[in-house]
């Protein structure tokens, strides 16, 4: 465990991730940082200020705009096809899915959008948006971060899918009560790693959580009236006291409590001590590399979980990406041309 982090510790962390990325074969278009530069240069200035805009109101927006841009990447990869709308022909939408009714933070992108469409009409995409948002968000909650200086580059080029599917949202959305191998073939499938996965939990740092994602653990794990072992029992009894049996479906618990905005590596400690909130979180124990990631990032700095959360943030954007001719770019990112 001791050579493991201190390997890690040594190891660079490259943030200049500028190099293109190439999509689809089909799809000579790539993705890059800058993509914007000459089409619409003040893209990712528009996009940041109206992040800006809604934190300065609700610094719990961070937490629903990072939560979209992976509910986009594990489904269909990152096209933009969580936000469209369901509508008589299409059948019902991703963010119809069971998994996808308690998203928000959709508003913030259809503000972005109006701004973009009204500097830069029919050039930027609603998959980019979704990227470009979930970075601005970590960065304004990220703790000791002065101003919210971003703190990584955001590949941009992607185009935006036409077709959402809330049967596919269900088949591919990682489950808050997924063990261990079926996060890491979920997570594989993106073309992400064991470190990615353990790396990109992390995200649970910031937000909150409905009581119907962790009921489970407290009340019938297996199927006999049973909690979940892997839970600390005096947590779990604290979960119980706000989510009875009979728990009302708004309830929600922070992710980390008392720090539901402040992106840190607190949630790691929370693994260790056994108080991660969702079964999913807990199961990175299970796994020899993904553990020893977790023991490693609870005595990290944040700075240096925040390069190593942006390095795997880029690696997550690039998932079946549309590119070149491929999809199109969406007037209203609720909508098909």
């Amino acid at each position: 465990m001791q050579l493991l982090a201190k390997l890690l510790a040594l190891s660079v962390v490259v943030l200049a991730l500028s190099s293109p990325i190439a999509g689809d074969a089909n799809c000579p278009s790539l993705l890059e940082v800058g993509h914007y530069r000459q089409s619409c240069p003040a893209a990712e200035s528009i996009v940041r200020a109206t992040v800006e805009g809604y934190f300065s109101r609700d610094p719990t927006v961070t937490a629903p705009l990072l939560r979209l841009h992976f509910h986009d990447c594990f489904v269909r990869g990152c096209d933009g096809s969580v936000l469209l709308n369901t509508t008589t022909t299409s059948g019902p939408a991703e963010k119809d899915a069971m998994p996808n009714q308690s998203l928000d933070g959709f508003y913030v992108i259809d503000a972005a959008k109006a701004a973009l469409e009204s500097q830069c009409p029919g050039v930027v995409s609603c998959a980019d948006i979704l990227a470009l948002v979930a970075r601005d968000a970590v960065s304004l909650a990220t703790a000791g971060n002065t101003g919210g200086a971003s703190l990584w580059e955001v590949q941009t080029g992607r185009r935006d899918g036409r077709v959402s599917s809330a049967a596919e949202a269900v088949a591919n959305l990682p489950s808050s009560f997924a063990d261990f191998a079926k996060l890491k073939e979920q997570f594989a499938s993106k073309g992400l790693n064991v470190k990615d996965l353990a790396i990109l939990s992390g995200a649970h740092a910031i937000g909150n959580s409905h009581c119907a994602s962790f009921a489970k653990r407290l009340y019938n794990f297996t199927g006999n009236g049973d909690a979940d072992p892997s839970l600390d029992p005096s947590y779990a009894a604290a979960l119980r006291a706000r989510c009875p049996p009979q728990f009302d479906n708004a309830t929600t618990v922070e992710m980390v409590p008392g720090s539901s905005t402040s992106f840190d590596t607190d949630y790691y400690k929370l693994v260790v001590s056994r108080k991660g909130l969702f079964h999913s979180d807990q199961a990175l124990l299970q796994d020899q590399e993904a553990g020893a990631l977790v023991y490693f990032l609870q005595g990290s700095s944040t700075q240096d979980f925040v390069q190593r959360f942006g390095v795997s943030m880029v690696r997550m954007g690039r998932a079946g990406v549309l590119t070149g001719s491929a999809g199109e770019i969406r007037k209203n990112c609720a909508l098909v041309n």
